[in-house]
């Protein structure tokens, strides 16, 4: 291995879900570098279906306010909003339609003038209806833009580990009282958006009990010639 492929190796061998960090925060510095990872991830036909709200664990923000419902609904992140660092909630657009306003600004931002957006609707119209089959779903159309997150968590967590940060993906919670309460914290608009899952970021507290397993990597990679 080169120098750069052995420090991407070291840095995925030592990734790991952290449930339980130090007291030593991350600078503003590198979560804004995180960040910037998720807003320049790619996502499907250049959507970018998503928002991120970051929330700092500073024992006297919004976080803190809202801490005590979350932890009641939010059985996979108790430890983890008391001693992260920084915590993310990823929000998915809804309604995200082939004729809706959030493709027609996606295509506009792209540089696209009225008659290259109308040549384009159609591909994204079968996109929608003949492949993908959600058209008129909302809960289709909201797992579509959903599932786009996950590109941008991938990201801030691989940055995060390079950077030596520590970060835990999470999704075991209730999503309606957990978007409730968002809503309620003038956090969100429930009518256009819906939390997708959380990523934790901070210093681990201490190194794990046991081994990091995997699947046999034969199993889990195919190579066809």
């Amino acid at each position: 291995m080169t120098s750069i492929h052995q420090e991407i190796r070291d840095n995925f061998d030592r990734r790991m879900a952290v449930r339980v960090y130090n007291d030593q925060k991350v600078s503003r510095e590198d979560m804004e570098l995180i960040l910037d990872t998720a807003w320049l991830s790619p996502s499907s036909v250049g959507l970018e279906g998503w928002r991120f709200i970051v929330l700092e664990n500073n024992g006297n923000g919004k976080l803190e306010s809202i801490k005590p419902p979350l932890k009641e609904v939010a059985w996979g992140a108790q430890p983890q909003l008391d001693t992260a660092s920084h915590f993310v909630f990823l929000l998915a657009e809804k309604n995200a339609r082939y004729d809706s306003s959030a493709i027609y600004q996606s295509l506009v931002r792209r540089g696209l003038d009225e008659e290259g957006v109308k040549s384009r609707l159609p591909l994204y119209q079968a996109f929608q209806e003949r492949d993908m089959k959600i058209a008129d779903d909302a809960r289709a159309l909201w797992d579509w833009t959903a599932k786009q997150t996950y590109i941008a968590m991938g990201n801030m967590m691989t940055t995060a580990i390079r950077l030596g940060i520590d970060s835990c993906p999470i999704e075991g919670f209730d999503y309606d009282k957990v978007n409730t309460i968002l809503d309620n914290a003038g956090l969100i608009n429930p009518e256009t958006e819906g939390i997708a899952s959380m990523v934790s970021f901070g210093y681990r507290l201490k190194e794990p009990k046991h081994p990091r397993t995997r699947k046999p990597r034969e199993e889990v990679i195919t190579w066809v010639e």
